[in-house]
């Protein structure tokens, strides 16, 4: 875990990656949790019989919401930022999903300070996130997340 003391720290990190987290593994429990809390059942995620037989990926994929809420998760495992009072999600300006999460893949984080914006009582702070997929070439999501960091 790389810890920020301070957003003074913070200021000259612009424009770097700033940490990139461990590994997680994205088993078929994992994905059928997300699935019946989001009530998407599609088969592609949830039948690993069909899918083996009819997906071109020959397996379960993970839903690439799935994929994009443990941006949080691996954020928060990877960075802390000091003085502050708290920091909220504030959203998320653009996400793609370039390639599938298939079962049991193992992912990890980037996260590069794309920004900083003061804004009444705190400062915005635009991350560039990838999501990459031990063995592929291709991230499987990027995103754009915002998040409010109060003084």
């Amino acid at each position: 875990m790389r810890i920020i003391a301070d957003v003074d720290e913070l200021k000259i990190l612009v424009g770097q990656e700033v940490g990139c987290s461990d590994w997680l593994r994205v088993d078929q429990q994992r994905i059928d949790a997300f699935a019946a809390a989001t009530l998407d059942q599609q088969w592609i995620h949830v039948d690993p019989e069909r899918a083996a037989r009819e997906s071109p990926f020959r397996s379960t994929i993970a839903h690439g919401f799935l994929t994009l809420s443990l941006l949080p998760h691996l954020f928060g495992a990877t960075l802390r930022i000091d003085g502050t009072r708290m920091i909220v999600n504030y959203g998320l300006d653009k996400v793609r999903f370039p390639s599938p999460v298939r079962v049991d893949s193992l992912l990890r984080a980037r996260f590069t300070l794309a920004g900083m914006t003061p804004f009444a009582g705190g400062l915005q702070l635009e991350w560039q996130s990838a999501i990459e997929c031990q063995g592929t070439a291709r991230p499987v999501c990027v995103a754009a997340s915002l998040m409010r960091a109060y003084l």
